[in-house]
């Protein structure tokens, strides 16, 4: 079941281990979660953790370890993580078949079952 959360690219893996390192937070959990907000009424929140939480969904992919709590995971389910590289500079994208409605910049969203929190943009 974990495994269907989320999937992180082999791209997206080698720039997390690169910030990982970067920041001194080699060995650290990667915590992915959702939160209200966001012009379309929830948002991705993504850091290091070093503490798994009650509730916590724990497993592993390319090396890195994984925390999604138990309320983001049914609004992750079946995303992917990737990391792309551009002229501009690169970034991660986050695709989410869950997603029913998101805003111009991409890090807004909302859930057929979960409306969030929508703010002004």
């Amino acid at each position: 079941m974990s495994q269907d959360i989320l999937t992180i690219t082999e791209a997206a893996s080698f720039q997390i281990k690169d910030m990982m390192k970067e920041h001194g937070e080699t060995g650290a959990y990667l915590r992915v979660a959702i939160q209200g907000g966001g012009c379309s009424g929830l948002s991705y929140g993504m850091g290091f953790d070093h503490e798994v939480k009650e509730g916590d969904v724990e497993f592993e992919q390319h090396g890195i370890k994984i925390l999604v709590d138990k309320e983001s995971a049914p609004a992750l389910k079946g995303t992917k993580i990737d990391y792309k590289q551009s002229m501009l500079g690169g970034g991660f994208t986050i695709d989410n078949p869950n997603a029913i409605a998101s805003c111009g910049c991409g890090s807004s969203f909302r859930t057929a079952a979960n409306a969030g929190t929508p703010e002004e943009c």
